[in-house]
């Protein structure tokens, strides 16, 4: 185990230092093909940042990724489909970083990905067990793989709205799975070279983008969906078996994106616009209405995080009794019906905290 641990640390490290290093390079690239992030408040621009930034930094990662796979990987026609499915998606970030394309267009690329990864490296989501009953999707199960590994590639990108969010995220994502695969023994598979290789390049971009007294130099861009996209096989390769517990762990890691989309969806059907219209009402524009700065917003959705990831642990290993993981996920559903109820996550019901809300976003307008 020692050996194990050794050799997983030496992948996070190789990483992470090439991931950091890769990050002044694409900084430069950014602003010389001019893929920058403006300041775009006055448009309902979901970021709150200043300055022109320099995006690409989700490239970045997928070149860090692939020098992770050129030295620790081993070749597999899963992994093939993989690496080609990651091309198709950061070539389309590289192109909507550059120019903005259409929802449509990006969908397109993100379908194609998900095909070449369910039909060419057959890896499929077919079959599950719930309460003792077991069912098989059949033919099914080619386009509810499809669904999941586009929704997944699509809510790291929606919940990408302030510094080091969807990195630390996506950070705290593998570093679970990491730890569970560890203890399970399951070291050298498939699903733990990509997650170590992931966390290390995540972090180093993280170096950039998570500045607490700084803005980011660098944004992932629309390469945020690439982090989405691994973590979508990540999910779909640690589903082993046909347990539900299996495949639910790595969703419940992933609860606060998951919710987040689904609330601003529910939102905006509510109010009578497009479903992935962007808006300032996601849950970290709720903390900053409550007077939180940016650092600390982000701060507090990580410890939220790491809860999810604690009991997700702590009831897949059984480390402790399942009480306590039991119990965390219970309060954790009672914050979720806070914000439900207290905030305009959902609803524009409560209209004193519409209102800061309205005064922040006004300040951030004055200010850019």
């Amino acid at each position: 185990m020692k050996v194990q641990l050794i050799e997983a640390i030496k992948i996070v490290l190789t990483t992470f230092i090439a991931s950091t290093l890769i990050m002044f390079l694409m900084r430069k690239v950014a602003v010389h093909i001019g893929a920058i992030d403006k300041p775009r408040a006055a448009e309902g621009h979901r970021h709150i940042h200043k300055k022109a930034t320099p995006k690409l930094g989700g490239v970045g990662i997928f070149l860090s990724f692939l020098l992770g796979y050129m030295l620790f990987g081993e070749q597999s026609v899963r992994m093939n489909s993989i690496l080609i499915g990651s091309f198709i998606i950061i070539l389309t970030s590289i192109v909507d970083d550059i120019k903005s394309i259409k929802a449509s267009q990006k969908l397109i690329g993100h379908l194609v990905a998900a095909s070449i990864i369910v039909f060419y490296g057959h890896i499929l989501l077919d079959n599950i067990t719930v309460f003792g009953y077991s069912f098989n999707f059949g033919i099914l199960s080619y386009p509810i793989t499809i669904l999941f590994i586009v929704a997944c590639t699509n809510i790291i990108n929606l919940i990408d709205g302030l510094d080091g969010l969807s990195g630390g995220i996506c950070s705290i994502f593998n570093i679970t799975i990491a730890i569970i695969g560890f203890f399970q023994g399951r070291f050298g598979s498939l699903v733990m070279v990509l997650t170590l290789i992931m966390l290390g390049s995540t972090l180093g971009f993280l170096v950039h983008n998570f500045r607490p007294f700084h803005q980011a130099k660098i944004f992932a861009g629309d390469g945020a969906t690439f982090m989405g996209f691994i973590i979508s096989i990540i999910t779909l390769l640690e589903f082993k078996g046909p347990a539900l517990i299996s495949f639910f762990v790595p969703i419940s890691i992933l609860s606060i994106p998951i919710l987040d989309t689904l609330f601003a969806i529910i939102r905006r059907l509510l109010k009578g616009q497009p479903p992935f219209k962007a808006d300032r009402e996601h849950l970290h524009h709720q903390l900053l209405g409550m007077n939180f700065s940016p650092t600390t917003t982000v701060l507090i959705i990580y410890g939220i995080n790491i809860l999810f990831a604690i009991a997700s642990i702590l009831y897949t290993l059984k480390l402790q009794e399942p009480i306590i993981a039991r119990t965390i996920y219970i309060l954790l559903f009672i914050i979720v019906l806070w914000f439900v109820f207290h905030t305009t996550i959902i609803s524009d019901k409560n209209p004193e905290l519409l209102k800061k809300l309205s005064s922040k976003i006004k300040k951030n307008k004055k200010s850019n």
